[in-house]
């Protein structure tokens, strides 16, 4: 597999660090939300976790877009704050066109698909559904476009988080495996969908253009110069 080498002119540009900082400052304001819903439920005993995701019942229905804000505890909370900022800023910094579509249908589908296969009665609340499903895109979009800076981030994800690919089975109790395989499951089929999106700029040599033979290349014998094969 050839991968394509993006152009410095444009990953190293004043744009490109703009839009990284851009795409960090939007993910911190987001986990700043999270953090902020988090300790006024704690402080107020709002028991926001009743509006969480409750599959099969049509009032859980709108736990389909409050549950990624919602969490069960601090330590609940702290586990995905690092993996939301990973993967939500690497969406937002190397995918800025597509992410406009890909986090709004990641956060949905992932409920809406979860609404759907999960157990009844039980309740979902968390911001894995949108971690899965993000992470699934970043990691499959790399190997879609491939270029060496995708491919990279893929890898990266790959390394740090490659097994939480145990947590969409259901072997673990209390867990929300169905959240997990849902969003992972949105993440791919976007990631698909998407993957003609944002494309970056690819170091083309001249040479890349050059269909003439090298003088040193040997060239083919002509018809008639050609030796007929030994007999054994």
């Amino acid at each position: 597999m050839a991968l394509g080498k993006p152009d410095p002119r444009y990953t190293l540009s004043p744009r490109a660090r703009s839009s990284f900082r851009l795409a960090l400052k939007i993910t911190l304001m987001f986990i700043g939300v999270v953090w902020t819903v988090f300790i006024f439920d704690a402080v107020f005993g709002l028991r926001l976790a009743r509006f969480g995701l409750r599959p099969g019942s049509a009032v859980g229905l709108i736990g389909i877009a409050t549950a990624p804000l919602l969490h069960g505890g601090f330590q609940h909370l702290l586990s995905n704050t690092l993996p939301l900022l990973v993967s939500l800023s690497a969406t937002l910094y190397l995918y800025p066109a597509s992410s406009v579509r890909v986090i709004p249908l990641v956060w949905l589908g992932s409920g809406a698909v979860a609404w759907f296969i999960g157990q009844a009665p039980s309740l979902h609340i968390g911001a894995s559904g949108l971690i899965y499903g993000l992470l699934a895109y970043v990691f499959m979009s790399g190997i879609l476009r491939r270029d060496m800076r995708s491919v990279s981030v893929s890898l990266l994800v790959g390394f740090l988080y490659g097994s939480m690919v145990w947590g969409v089975l259901p072997i673990r109790p209390n867990m929300s495996w169905e959240m997990h395989l849902s969003g992972a499951m949105t993440g791919l089929l976007l990631a698909v969908l998407y993957r003609r999106w944002d494309r970056v700029p690819l170091v083309r040599y001249d040479w890349e253009d050059d269909e003439s033979v090298p003088e040193w290349y040997p060239e083919a014998p002509a018809e008639g110069d050609r030796k007929p094969p030994r007999e054994p």
